[in-house]
């Protein structure tokens, strides 16, 4: 009996994890590269985003107030169209 009440208790418990919103960035946030649909990911506050190459990912997860604007779309979006 003990063993399905706690089981209960922290299924309730654990932290619902969502899908993060997919990538749709066209280059990359850190360097600025383009970067495509088979490109490596990152997810910072549950959104994803394309990047160039793998250093990319901890600096942006390090720094995403660096990379990204306030709506999340990459800074540096505007200045490679």
């Amino acid at each position: 009996m003990f063993l399905p009440l706690c089981l209960a208790f922290f299924t309730a418990a654990a932290p619902s994890q969502q899908a993060p919103k997919p990538a749709e960035n066209s280059i990359c946030p850190v360097m600025g590269s383009k970067v495509t649909e088979k490109s490596a990911t990152v997810t910072v506050k549950g959104q994803a985003y394309r990047i160039c190459c793998n250093p990319c990912g901890p600096k942006l997860e390090k720094s995403p107030d660096k990379y990204l604007n306030p709506d999340g779309k990459p800074k540096n979006e505007s200045k490679k169209k």
